[in-house]
């Protein structure tokens, strides 16, 4: 996403777009992002595709009645999503519509991410191999992107347990880390909880921490946390923030940390990630091991 992101501005964007393949963490995406939709006062786009995979017959040659089949089934997924969009969030007033496109998913929702709120997608769809984290399309749409994308994996944590827990950010320290800043605030504000600001800056590898040096190295750290963080609070005052400094690689603290948040919010890109790269590891880790919704945003 561009480096002038603003969520407060992107609220006013029509929707959220979900897409939806018929598998049980699509589903659950479909049921974040009415959620998530209702919070900010925009609509929810469902959309499925069924354009048949590279290596496949090419959709123009199969007989009219198995294009109508595909086309029933198509209807069946984004009908489906929909229902359980509607159950799962029964209070929730936001508009919802519904497409069945014919050409490949990735390639429109990329199209799209220059003109909406955001996109959410399940973290393992149908087509990716038993065992793999993340899918083809979630993969591919993180990583290239221009807007937030959620990722959601076997739970959407829309249950009220799960509502009252904070909004948990990962700060790196660099400039990087400002866009999943706002959007975390402005989650935080809408949902009415508190954000966790989590800093980690050792890559050192195991349980060894070295004792001497530590409360130079903490202070130094926490100013440039008190840097990343300065502003905030004016701007929304209805946030309250904890402050989590720990000397641990940030991968690992997060992954922690998120047992006890209901979304986390991580930059693409952090100190560690080589030139052109958009996806840094420690988003990557967060994204392959964490059970709790998350968003990447890109800068």
């Amino acid at each position: 996403m561009t480096a002038d992101f603003d969520p407060r501005a992107a609220q006013t964007r029509a929707r959220i777009i979900a897409a939806v393949d018929g598998s049980a963490t699509s589903y659950q995406a479909a049921l974040w992002a009415v959620v998530d939709a209702g919070l900010h006062g925009c609509g929810l786009h469902i959309v499925t595709s069924i354009s048949l995979p590279v290596g496949e017959v090419p959709g123009e040659m199969l007989a009219a009645a198995d294009r109508e089949l595909l086309a029933r089934e198509g209807q069946r997924i984004v009908d489906e999503a929909s229902r359980v969009a509607r159950a799962g969030a029964p209070g929730t007033a936001v508009e919802i519509t519904t497409e069945v496109i014919h050409e490949p998913i990735i390639g429109y929702l990329l199209g799209q991410s220059r003109q909406v709120r955001a996109i959410a997608v399940g973290s393992r769809g149908l087509g990716a191999i038993r065992g793999a984290i993340l899918g083809s399309v979630a993969d591919a749409v993180i990583r290239h992107a221009h807007c937030p994308v959620a990722a959601i994996h076997a739970t959407a944590a829309s249950d009220p347990l799960s509502a009252e827990k904070p909004v948990l950010v990962g700060v790196d320290g660099t400039p990087n880390s400002v866009p999943a800043l706002e959007l975390a605030f402005a989650e935080a504000a809408s949902r009415k909880v508190g954000l966790t600001a989590l800093h980690a800056w050792t890559d050192i590898l195991g349980s060894y921490v070295p004792l001497i040096g530590w409360e130079p190295l903490r202070a130094q750290e926490n100013e440039l946390l008190s840097e990343r963080l300065a502003g905030f609070g004016e701007r929304y005052p209805e946030v309250s923030v904890r402050r989590l400094l720990v000397m641990e690689r940030p991968d690992q603290a997060l992954l922690r940390e998120s047992e006890y948040a209901q979304l986390v919010v991580v930059g693409s890109r952090g100190r560690g990630g080589f030139e052109g790269m958009l996806l840094g590891s420690t988003s990557s880790t967060v994204l392959h091991n964490v059970e709790t919704p998350t968003i990447v945003v890109r800068a």
